[in-house]
């Protein structure tokens, strides 16, 4: 049961507080020891939005090519890649010319035009909107931010993990004595359009954390936002993964970047900030608890690759993913 006490208790633990205490040195190192020498690398890429962009096939294509090279133990998609229509198959036959193992997490415009939850899942060979596996000593979730209270007021598209899928993710936690890396398309840890009960889910991990006596949820990776951020909050690393596309502005606003001919043809993407090429990441997660994040960096492209005067946001906007090294 949550109460004001602990929950004053797990805000006052910060980074010291959820790490590893001598008592619990063995079990956790056992843990660790499990993990296989070699670090575990996936490749992740986000928002490409196909039924948007111009050149989405291409984008998605060099993701392939590249992970094609790179051989990461699995790749994933963090959403809005396209909706599931007919027309859509080439890029779910460039998808699957990856040889490993895929994985995919819903986003909000997966399901535009009326298209289903249950429909966007079978074009993507997916049973289920959220899941978990095991790979190589680590435990991952994929959580479906798109779920909608009965009782909720909030307008648009929905942003919340439910009570049903909130009971699962606790069991599914409790039962794994293996460190944790959670997706979820919409940022857990962003009110700006995040998940909209993102406390009440950050409060169970770190609950999760305090209650295994080391931090066994080390990481959660969130896409939706076109931008570039990484926050801590109380030992659990939250990283936004980039779109591979563009930065949405907003309706008001109207780019030169491109000519008259090519708005014609594409009249969305005139309110948006292209970046020049495809950007993802590689990611590198290893049993001396460190994280490398190895991200692609482009540039606004077009004529004009400044950023609007004005343009206001809680973070930068860029046109890349930043390489980050953390600690777990």
């Amino acid at each position: 049961m949550i109460n004001r006490k602990n929950f004053i208790k797990i805000g006052s633990l910060g980074l010291s507080g959820l790490f590893l205490n001598n008592s619990l040195a063995s079990p956790l190192n056992e843990i660790d020891n499990a993990v296989k020498k070699r670090a575990l690398r996936f490749g992740i890429i986000s928002d490409l939005h196909y039924d948007l962009m111009h050149d989405a096939g291409e984008r998605a294509e060099a993701f392939i090519n590249a992970m094609n090279q790179e051989q990461p133990d699995f790749i994933i998609s963090l959403g809005d890649f396209c909706v599931p229509k007919p027309q859509n198959q080439p890029l779910m036959d460039i998808w699957n010319k990856f040889k490993g193992e895929k994985h995919y997490v819903l986003g909000n415009h997966d399901t535009d035009g009326g298209f289903t939850k249950d429909q966007a899942l079978r074009f993507w060979n997916v049973n289920r909107p959220y899941y978990s596996f095991d790979k190589d000593g680590f435990h991952f979730v994929i959580l479906d931010g798109n779920e909608k209270p009965l009782n909720s007021k909030l307008q648009g598209y929905p942003r919340t993990i439910g009570k049903q899928q909130l009971a699962w993710l606790k069991e599914d936690l409790e039962k794994t004595k293996l460190r944790t890396v959670i997706f979820c398309h919409q940022g857990i840890d962003n009110t700006n359009n995040g998940i909209e009960n993102g406390m009440e889910v950050r409060y169970l991990l770190e609950q999760i954390n305090v209650n295994a006596g080391f931090n066994k949820v080390i990481l959660v990776f969130s896409g939706h936002h076109h931008s570039n951020y990484y926050n801590n909050i109380n030992g659990i690393h939250y990283v936004q993964i980039n779109s591979s596309s563009y930065y949405w502005v907003d309706e008001s606003y109207k780019s030169k970047a491109f000519s008259e001919d090519f708005y014609k043809k594409h009249p969305i993407l005139r309110h948006t900030i292209v970046y020049e090429a495809p950007i993802w990441a590689i990611v590198e997660i290893d049993g001396k608890r460190k994280i490398k994040i190895k991200g692609k960096k482009s540039k606004f492209a077009g004529n004009d690759q400044t950023t609007p005067p004005g343009l206001t946001d809680i973070y930068p906007v860029m046109a890349e993913i930043e390489d980050r090294t953390l600690s777990y």
